[in-house]
């Protein structure tokens, strides 16, 4: 028999081709990930790997298929394959699942599978489970959905605080505030009370739809909520602190930001590392540079200066070179090299806009740099941006003027020159 022959089987080649290699769940992996058009075929592969015996199946090798058919959105292969393999099902497998059937826009399915999970592919059905596919719904757009299974289990599984605060959540994703007060009220009757969680989640729900709708009513709005918060004694935490400062500055209103952040000691709150990053993006879109960089040395003074690594820098330079301070922008990455170790994107945005400022020089030297540390670098052809193209100063030929022309201009001088002078009042003379 010859492995190439397409009569075969895949599990009979696949023996007489790899019967030598030891698998792995990364090597699984990779087979699936080089294979994407390969549609049903991967479930003789399944079965090849089933086969094995130098090789157990886990749960977690399982799951790398069911993720290979769920973005197909082949579910009859993932049934077949769950259905096969019911004994080794576990957490990352239902996960997998759940996660796949979720992202494909199929809730109706999700809801269906909690009741059958248990007889069909041998999932524990239990409140954790539970807790995983509402906030799987909820964080998709389906917190109606998830609302209706959560009713509908009520008396197996009694809703905690976590599923309801996640239901209020989900809601508030679909930007339907009006179902999640309606939510939290009927919370309250039912003895559950809402905390911070909850109350954050509305919050940023008010503050985005007056982003949206209108941004004058925003503070007046947020306002509302934190009243409900302490009538409710229910405190202020540094999350809500950055609901309000991220909205606050995503309006640019930056002044009502850093006076919020200046208050936080008020309700024994401290920023955290969320805190300065917004703030620090705010200040830099928003020109000012000193504040900025104040910030920057503010949040190393509070201990959260390891937060500061590449991919946030990344994005402090890449405001820096939008608003056209590249200059400052090297001064940053000069403090970047400081606590990490700058990327290959970083190198290329700087290169890109030091060649649109024609300052090529500075560019070749950061290429070198970057050479010179190892990095993947590859030289590009970056455009002159036309704005930043000094233009040659044009040289006027004097030209000899003829005698009319030297008239006329002395004649316009002398006229300049006399309506300077005072001139006489004119007297009406007396009638006699």
């Amino acid at each position: 028999m010859k492995p190439n022959d397409q009569n075969i089987p895949l599990p009979n080649r696949l023996d007489l081709t790899f019967s030598h290699i030891t698998l792995t769940n990364d090597i699984i992996l990779t087979a699936l990930n080089l294979s994407p058009e390969a549609g049903r075929t991967a479930l003789d592969f399944h079965k090849w790997v089933s086969t094995r015996t130098d090789f157990k199946l886990t749960h977690e090798s399982l799951a790398h298929f069911i993720d290979y058919f769920g973005r197909r959105k082949d579910f009859k292969a993932t049934h077949e394959v769950l259905a096969a393999s019911k004994a080794i099902s576990g957490l990352k497998t239902f996960e997998s699942f759940v996660d796949r059937l979720v992202r494909a826009g199929r809730p109706t399915q999700v809801v269906a599978l909690f009741e059958r999970m248990e007889i069909d592919y041998g999932f524990v059905r239990n409140l954790d489970s539970l807790k995983f596919i509402v906030s799987k719904l909820c964080d998709h757009g389906f917190a109606s959905y998830a609302e209706k299974l959560v009713t509908n289990v009520a008396n197996e599984f009694f809703p905690d605080e976590f599923v309801c605060d996640t239901l209020v959540r989900g809601w508030c994703v679909d930007g339907k505030l009006d179902e999640a007060r309606r939510l939290s009220q009927e919370m309250y009757r039912g003895g559950l009370e809402i905390g911070s969680v909850g109350y954050n989640v509305i919050l940023d729900c008010v503050c985005k739809l007056c982003r949206t709708k209108d941004p004058f009513r925003m503070q007046f709005e947020a306002e509302k909520v934190l009243v409900d918060m302490d009538v409710a004694g229910v405190p202020r935490n540094v999350e809500t602190f950055n609901i309000l400062i991220s909205n606050m500055c995503k309006i640019r209103r930056t002044e009502e930001a850093m006076s919020l952040f200046d208050r936080m000691g008020e309700w024994g709150c401290h920023p955290n590392e969320e805190t300065f990053i917004v703030l620090i993006n705010s200040l830099y879109q928003g020109a000012r540079i000193g504040e900025g960089d104040e910030m920057i040395d503010r949040m190393k003074s509070a201990r959260f200066g390891d937060k500061l690594d590449k991919k946030v820098y990344y994005e402090f330079l890449k405001i820096l070179c939008g608003i056209e301070r590249v200059d400052h922008a090297l001064n940053v990455f000069t403090k970047m090299k400081k606590d990490c170790e700058p990327g290959v994107k970083t190198y290329d945005l700087l290169m890109g806009k030091l060649c649109a400022h024609g300052r090529v020089e500075k560019a070749n030297a950061l290429f070198k740099e970057a050479e010179n540390k190892g990095l993947p670098i590859v030289a590009k052809a970056y455009k002159l941006d036309p704005r930043f193209v000094k233009k040659p100063k044009e040289v006027k030929e004097k030209k000899r003027e003829s005698l009319p022309e030297k008239m006329a201009r002395k004649r316009t001088l002398k006229k300049i020159r006399l309506s300077f002078v005072k001139k006489p009042k004119k007297t009406q003379r007396r009638a006699y």
